[in-house]
């Protein structure tokens, strides 16, 4: 019991709390803004948006073609100065897949800017949602976010959670605590943040490649305040509490559900370049799990002091999602958005599920069925599509599984992709039509007692 005794100064403990505090502000505290609700950190990327807004298509085409032209120099030419150095080598040196994903997305973001070629690529409805209103969010969400998300993995708050809510997560959710900031960071501020925490924590080797993938693609939601867009949208604004009360009832019990199913089931207990960091859940004999999370804390925070250091890392956060993640961004997202505006493939993938529809006595089943499967390429064109829909009960469902869906292409799915989570595509397609079988039935009974 003398552990417990173990005295914790004041020097060390604000080293933790400071920084932790002030990520938690950045990241997860909600306020109110210009009569919206949000965070600090979407305040800030507004704010550059603004500011930058004639400019960011052209500095996404940029930064799409200079990662293109990194990508051709490191695999060709191997220069000394970047195989050298493990970083850029490391953003540089691709397989060939991706090779070919950003040489489209820089062809893609070129043709776009400038409007030449076939208008189905740079049509506003395809590259041009993409590259004006997309990937100039991306932007500046990435600056910040990257800039600041030291505060929230390198001085012990992931670690006091961790000794905190693994009794809970773990069982629950087959997860680590720490996995909690993950989905509190993706719920209050952007699933692009809870992307970005995850792949960083995976890379180093807290997370093995189920739990990654359980965690990207589970708990990367979407934020309230774009929630409140998406019921806007369908003109059932009023209810949005209904609505996000049903959101989190199914998003929870697809989030139970599909760890304990294929894919994600048989995902390897294998840690990224088998390299697992040196943590543990288990709570040593003597401490209770706050004061053996707090220690934890404090040893994380007293490793972290150089302010260059936090900065450095901050720099290669944003560089690592500028260039890993916009150009696949970009070439997979107008791919997917070329096929759900320009072809009946989405159309046709929707009719399964009219008779299902059907049987659960959904008004104007045929029209819905239409937008089940099209949140794949976009969660909002659901949305867009779904709001000449007589049915208010119709509109309220296509609204609540757009957003329970959560894999999209054109954010978070290639988001995932660009990512070091160990997803494929087949994957992607695999759990957006096992969230959309799980979530349903519990949207539909909601929309039948709330309508």
């Amino acid at each position: 019991m003398e552990r417990t005794k173990e005295k914790i100064n004041s020097a060390s403990l604000l080293k933790f709390l400071l920084p932790s505090l002030l990520g938690i502000s950045f990241f997860m505290v909600p306020i109110s803004y210009e009569g919206e609700i949000t965070i600090p950190i979407a305040i800030l990327s507004g704010w550059l948006q603004n500011l930058l807004t004639e400019f960011l298509p052209e500095i996404m085409t940029v930064i799409i073609v200079l990662t293109l032209l990194g990508t051709i120099i490191t695999k060709f030419l191997k220069p000394a100065f970047i195989v050298k150095g493990s970083f850029f080598y490391h953003l540089f040196n691709v397989t060939t897949v991706w090779f070919v994903a950003r040489l489209l997305g820089a062809i893609f973001a070129i043709l776009t800017l400038l409007q030449i070629g076939p208008e189905w690529i740079w049509s506003e409805n395809t590259g041009g949602l993409l590259l004006n209103d997309l990937l100039p969010i991306l932007f500046s969400v990435f600056l910040f976010a990257g800039l600041f998300l030291p505060l929230l993995l390198n001085f012990g708050l992931l670690e006091l959670f961790g000794a905190l809510l693994t009794k809970i997560m773990r069982p629950v959710f087959k997860l680590p605590g720490r996995s909690s900031i993950d989905c509190v960071a993706s719920w209050l501020g952007d699933g692009t943040i809870g992307v970005l925490l995850t792949s960083k924590q995976y890379e180093e080797g807290y997370y093995t490649k189920r739990e990654a993938a359980i965690i990207g693609t589970t708990f990367s939601v979407v934020s309230i305040t774009f929630s409140l867009v998406v019921i806007s949208q369908v003109n059932l604004g009023h209810l949005f509490v209904p609505f996000y009360i049903t959101i989190t009832a199914a998003g929870v019990f697809a989030a139970i559900i599909s760890p304990r199913i294929p894919p994600l089931s048989r995902m390897p207990d294998t840690y990224y370049m088998d390299k697992p960091a040196a943590a543990t859940e288990d709570i040593p004999k003597g401490y209770t799990p706050f004061s053996w999370g707090l220690k934890l804390a404090v040893t994380k925070a007293s490793q972290n002091q150089s302010l260059k250091a936090f900065f450095q890392q901050g720099g290669k956060n944003i560089l690592d999602m500028w260039m890993g993640v916009a150009p696949i961004v970009m070439a997979l997202g107008t791919l997917a958005l070329i096929v759900a505006e320009y072809t009946p493939v989405f159309k046709y993938l929707g009719m399964p599920f009219i008779p299902i529809l059907e049987l659960m006595q959904v008004p104007e089943a045929r029209a819905a069925s239409e937008t089940l499967v099209v949140g794949f390429a976009d969660m909002f064109l659901p949305s867009v599509i779904g709001a000449s829909i007589e049915s208010e009960m119709t509109r309220f469902i296509i609204a609540c599984t757009s957003v329970t869906q959560l894999i999209y292409m054109s954010e978070v799915g290639g988001l995932l992709l660009g990512s070091k989570i160990p997803v494929t595509f087949k994957h992607l397609v695999i759990i957006f039509i096992q969230r959309t079988i799980l979530t349903l039935p519990i949207i539909v009974l909601a929309a039948h007692i709330i309508f």
